[in-house]
């Protein structure tokens, strides 16, 4: 599995908004992913969903998205450990994850150590067709302003994958997002 990651804060970067209009707590209710279309859609993502915002996990959920690829061939196979004829469709998933501990990602340096090691670890996986990207971003847990003197991060964690076909890409993913929970939550005997 191809893993890189990135720092995006600041300036015009983009924001994750913790408790967005549709936002529902997974932490507290699990069951509710079966309201969420994007799980229905993806088995794999429900399941990562449970695993990433369960009580022993050390992240927790706040939005995700699924989507075909409309133009896989803007997509570089290599980028995707993906033989050429592999990349005939795609498709793509993001979650929104923050840290369950106020300190884990207090500083951008814990934020980027952490991003370090997850990549590491899933480029051990043996997955082609897929890779996954960190982007580490600030983040506004709630409506009033950040305080200045502290700093909340986030990390936008990207999932692409590609395919023969749209199952070959679906299947994919579903195994892309099986070994990201598995490593983000510690229960991968990669590590």
């Amino acid at each position: 599995m191809e893993a890189d990651w990135e720092f995006e804060v600041g300036g015009e970067a983009p924001v994750i908004e913790v408790r967005w209009p549709g936002f529902v707590d997974l932490r507290l209710h699990p069951e509710r992913t079966a309201e969420l279309a994007e799980a229905v859609e993806l088995p794999a993502l429900a399941r990562a969903l449970k695993t990433m915002n369960a009580p022993q996990s050390p992240v927790w959920t706040s939005k995700c998205d699924v989507w075909p690829i409309v133009r896989p061939a803007e997509l570089d196979p290599d980028e995707l450990d993906a033989p050429p004829e592999s990349a005939a469709y795609a498709t793509g998933c993001y979650i929104d994850i923050l840290a369950r501990t106020d300190r884990a990602w207090d500083l951008p340096a814990k934020a980027v150590d952490y991003c370090k090691n997850v990549c590491t670890v899933l480029r051990a996986v043996e997955l082609r067709c897929c890779r996954l990207d960190l982007i580490i971003r600030s983040a506004i847990a709630d409506e009033t302003p950040l305080d200045a003197s502290r700093t909340d991060l986030g990390i936008t964690a990207y999932i692409t994958t590609c395919g023969s076909s749209r199952e070959n890409a679906a299947d994919t993913l579903q195994a892309g997002l099986s070994a990201f929970a598995r490593v983000l939550c510690g229960q991968s005997t990669l590590e």
